[in-house]
């Protein structure tokens, strides 16, 4: 193993041993603020490709997207093979000519690495540095991510690439930040020998002995002892739970430090002013532990497609929180879809004033930035049907027309959002560790985990109308109610913090298969809730995966319990049960499905069944009232949405019409509504409308 094998094999050991979770126990450093000074606080833009286009188009290219109020442009993420035409001979002053003119039309740049679309030199003269699929065939040149996160070489091109730009950049006055990659969220992995090795290696820094590594692993089933780091294999389909979840880890530890190599380079020649972030994909994406890799970046971003069909503002916003929960502060929208995409089953187009909607979703939910994606058809390449802002001829097509009405709105509407962000009564916990677990071993394969933490965010939010999803490891104390839908993994340390947060006056509420695994996807010797069994006052003596509905009654009213259903044994005379199983499977009749108990100044619940909507709907009325929560702004009509961003004294409200009715919403006081200037005691959206609205915050 050579010097560079062994310093990227103990990074990744030294990462593995700090444990990612115990870091979010720790203050976030407060970073550059994601509104930029001298710039609006609420940026419309989108991604230009000057690489693709004569340099006698661009000028043109910039003064439209100035005329069209936008004001931020990315660039350069898919530009390596321009800047690095061959090994080691750098051209950016092409780079420097687009970004000079982006400054002479107000037009400051986020700067993107290119290492997603390594240049063709690079790849066939060193075809170790592509990745191998499972089953060991290298990927070929001509996609994107094509890359080995756990290649030394291309480590070594990458960091190269990354402190040239950033030597050129780093004090450049109109580059205003770095996009790491693009969309690493892909979490592709390679499955060669060498990333074998260095697998095993963390392992070996991880657990110290193979000892350790087979008691936690509980390898004397099926005979998997293993006697030689050697043997342990990178796990493909089904496997032992725990290496399962240790390939996770690494996984997500790769490619953590695939990007702190670059962002440490930018750091070291950058001036501080200059951000770094990330594009992450929604909700849906779990291949890699989002909370770890946010830890570097000054704040995170992700990519907004709708694809077939129309926006789910429910599916939609519950991305939004989910994203601004990894470092729970403002996000950017570093993509998002101008009207239509290209690789959906049915590519059909937004409808008018839908794009107009989502936007302002996004800014209602916490979002700072918002950029299409992308500027122009380009005239070749895997996305030429994509969705633009100008066509193939250089003209603007239709949508351009309804970002331009938002580039100069989100102008006339900054100053009120500068030092705003969302503030929540509520949150959702969510644990990638406990999503693998479950997902792994669903135990019925119609156990919808998103589906169920979707129903309860539907419930809460309708009331609330700020929610947080965030880690269950970071500081709890300012909320009070916490939802744990499907908190699967609950190690001691973790039931400490949850335990405190309800002894401080909090309200906890969890879910079914809550505590069942330790850190290392082991079964607790404990029964349900494990370490919290105390807290509780109260146990799961069984579960029960159901074949089909069974009823449900009580304080909550009538109902049906589906897909899972735990037999509860409360032993604390202080719990009080809430719903009961009518007639099931003969070991859950008439047993508690859901019982509470008050401790210390708060109170813990806990939902032993997968609830079906109406109940969830009850329930969480009752969980918003016992934990004294209030709706952020009052009651609207049910398909009308509301965000709001809280600071500098005051509050700013943003409602959206996603009907396909015309609504007329009461305001609970007069309030200054933004885009038409005018004082506002009721609105009349028509459908996709929007209103924003101001007042202080003390009111």
């Amino acid at each position: 193993m050579n010097r560079i094998v062994v310093s990227i094999v103990t990074a990744f050991a030294v990462s593995a041993c700090l444990s990612g979770h115990a870091l979010l126990f720790a203050a976030e450093s407060p970073g550059v603020p994601t509104q930029i000074p001298g710039h609006n606080a609420l940026l419309m833009g989108t991604a230009w490709y000057p690489e693709q286009w004569p340099e006698a188009r661009w000028e043109e290219d910039l003064r439209m997207m100035e005329a069209a109020h936008l004001s931020v442009v990315r660039i350069a993420e898919f530009a390596w093979f321009r800047m690095e035409p061959s090994e080691g001979r750098f051209d950016f002053d092409w780079l420097e000519r687009a970004i000079r003119l982006a400054e002479k039309h107000h037009l400051p740049v986020v700067l993107g690495t290119p290492t997603a679309a390594p240049p063709a030199w690079l790849t066939s003269k060193y075809p170790d540095t592509l990745r191998a699929e499972t089953d060991g065939r290298r990927v070929t040149h001509g996609g994107r991510a094509q890359g080995s996160v756990t290649s030394v070489r291309y480590r070594e091109f990458r960091r190269r690439i990354a402190e040239q730009m950033a030597l050129r950049f780093g004090h450049d006055p109109n580059v205003i930040g770095w996009q790491i990659d693009n969309e690493y969220c892909y979490a592709f992995m390679s499955y060669d020998d060498d990333a074998r090795r260095q697998f095993q290696d963390w392992l070996k820094a991880k657990f110290g002995s193979l000892d350790s590594l087979n008691r936690h692993w509980t390898t004397a089933y099926w005979s998997e002892n293993y006697d030689d780091w050697s043997e342990i294999p990178i796990p493909v389909g089904a496997h032992n739970p725990g290496l399962m979840l240790e390939w996770k880890h690494f996984v997500t530890e790769a490619w953590n430090r695939y990007q702190k190599d670059e962002i440490d380079l930018i750091r070291q020649h950058a001036d501080a002013r200059q951000f770094t972030t990330g594009n992450f994909l929604g909700a849906g994406f779990d291949g890699f532990d989002h909370y770890v890799m946010a830890g570097p970046l000054t704040f995170a971003s992700w990519s907004n497609y709708v694809g077939s069909g129309h926006l789910d503002p429910l599916w939609n916003g519950l991305s939004h929180d989910f994203i601004r929960g990894f470092k729970r502060q403002n996000l950017w929208v570093m993509e998002t879809q101008p009207g239509s995409v290209n690789w959906s089953p049915l590519n059909n187009s937004l409808n008018k004033g839908e794009v107009r909607a989502m936007a302002w979703h996004a800014v209602g939910r916490g979002a700072d930035a918002v950029l299409y994606w992308q500027w122009r058809s380009a005239l070749n390449g895997q996305e030429q049907y994509h969705g633009t802002l100008v066509g193939p001829d250089g003209a603007a097509v239709p949508v351009l027309e309804e970002v331009s009405q938002l580039g100069a709105e989100f102008a006339k509407a900054e100053a009120a959002f500068r030092g705003t962000s969302v503030v929540s009564q509520v949150a959702i916990l969510h644990d990638h560790d406990s999503r693998w677990a479950v997902e792994w071993q669903k135990h019925n394969s119609n156990y919808d985990q998103l589906g169920i933490l979707k129903s309860y965010y539907r419930a809460l939010r309708k009331t609330a109308q700020s929610i947080d999803i965030v880690s269950p490891y970071v500081d709890l104390q300012g909320y009070k109610l916490v939802v744990a839908p499907s908190l699967n993994v609950i190690p001691e340390a973790l039931a400490n913090h949850l335990a405190e947060y309800v002894r401080g006056g909090g309200h906890l509420v969890l879910g079914p298969r809550a505590g069942m695994k330790d850190e290392y996807n082991s079964l607790l010797t404990q029964r349900q809730p494990g370490f919290l069994v105390p807290v509780l006052g109260g146990r799961v003596e069984q579960y029960y995966a159901l074949e089909k509905s069974f009823p449900v009654t009580g304080t909550w009213g009538t109902g049906e319990a589906t897909v899972w259903g735990e037999l509860l044994k409360n032993t604390a005379s202080d719990a009080e049960v809430l719903l009961r199983y009518g007639r099931s499977n003969g070991w859950l009749d008439g047993q508690p499905a859901v019982f509470t108990r008050p401790y210390g100044k708060g109170r813990i619940t806990y939902v032993g069944c997968v609830l079906d909507d109406a109940l969830v709907t009850a329930a969480s009325q009752w969980m918003l009232q016992k934990s004294g929560v209030s709706s952020a702004f009052g009651p609207v009509p049910d398909t009308v949405e509301v965000g709001r961003r809280v600071g500098d004294g005051k509050q700013v409200f943003v409602l959206i019409n996603f009907g396909q009715e015309s609504q007329h919403v009461g305001l609970p006081r007069p309030m200054k509504s933004l885009l038409d200037g005018k004082d506002a005691a009721a609105l009349d959206l028509a459908p996709y409308g929007v209103a924003v609205l101001s007042e202080s915050a003390s009111r």
